[in-house]
């Protein structure tokens, strides 16, 4: 994981509009706000993605 990809994770995590574990809809968000890097991360990375969520480890 990126850094650039940690810190859109946590910006959509700021925003209280979604369940974090709700993969499509912070998809959905990541894409509202141009963050095509998450977009593409949650697609090819949901494993490290969830273990990040639950534990705040990259």
């Amino acid at each position: 994981m990126t850094e650039k990809v940690k810190e859109q994770i946590l910006a959509i995590r700021d925003t209280g509009l979604t369940n974090m574990f709700d993969i499509p809809m912070v998809q959905r968000l990541a894409f509202e706000r141009d963050y095509y890097d998450l977009v593409i991360y949650l697609e090819e990375n949901r494993k490290e993605y969830v273990h990040f969520i639950l534990t705040g480890e990259a």
